[in-house]
């Protein structure tokens, strides 16, 4: 069975978690109010948060500093993804956890460049209206990151003899997060874990300086 073509792959994987980490947005948005809450099960809710930093909702410096570092971010992705769309090599899984970081990148980009110009934000229990007649609630460049997904695994009171914490209420896991979050956190830790090698960029250097000497043989 002839590969996909690594370009094609990356496209059709970025085109695919855009759409769908945007369509869960929208709906949240317009949808739940600031802080309202759905449970699925007890240990999976529905919760709509925003912020204006890093995933899992993360704070990190300047707002407009950190969507230009997104943006750059997304740019260099892609023209990695275009330098090896035609390389055999690759392990199929390599080129997939790229691409995932690209799209996780690129979500929370189209958030923090257009939402503030698309929505408007009303308190509670008002739902946001995409293209309100008023206008946004921010600049271009101002929007929020909408987030949704909360996963309470489990929680427990730490015993009054723990130091530090004895008394606090623990709960297991705390961050809410969206789906281009959980692209890029998870295409990451994959990446690490067993595609590590292929990040070294002396091994590129050498198989592209391995196959221009080949194809000058050949040539030749």
């Amino acid at each position: 069975m002839k590969r996909i073509n690594n370009g094609w792959l990356a496209a059709i994987i970025i085109g695919a978690v855009l759409i769908i980490d945007q369509v869960v947005k929208i709906w949240v948005k317009t949808h739940f109010f600031y802080g309202e809450e759905m449970e699925i099960t007890s240990w999976f809710k529905l919760v709509f948060i925003e912020n204006n930093g890093m995933a899992f909702g993360m704070e990190l410096g300047s707002k407009l500093v950190l969507t230009w570092l997104r943006i750059v971010a997304v740019i260099l992705f892609i023209y990695y993804l275009c330098r090896i769309r035609r390389r055999t090599d690759l392990p199929v899984g390599y080129v997939v956890c790229i691409a995932l970081i690209t799209a996780g990148a690129a979500g929370n980009v189209i958030d923090c460049i257009a939402y503030g110009q698309l929505f408007n934000n009303p308190a509670p229990p008002q739902v946001a209206q995409l293209l309100p007649p008023d206008g946004g609630y921010a600049s271009l460049f101002q929007g929020r990151v909408v987030d949704m997904f909360y996963f309470p695994l489990c929680e427990w009171d730490w015993p009054m003899w723990v130091p530090g914490v004895g008394g606090d209420h623990f709960i297991f896991f705390q961050p809410i997060f969206n789906v281009a979050d959980a692209a890029l956190t998870t295409s990451v830790i994959v990446l690490i874990l067993f595609y590590a090698k292929w990040l070294s960029p002396r091994k590129e250097q050498v198989e592209e300086t391995d196959a221009a000497a080949t194809d000058d043989s050949q040539s030749e």
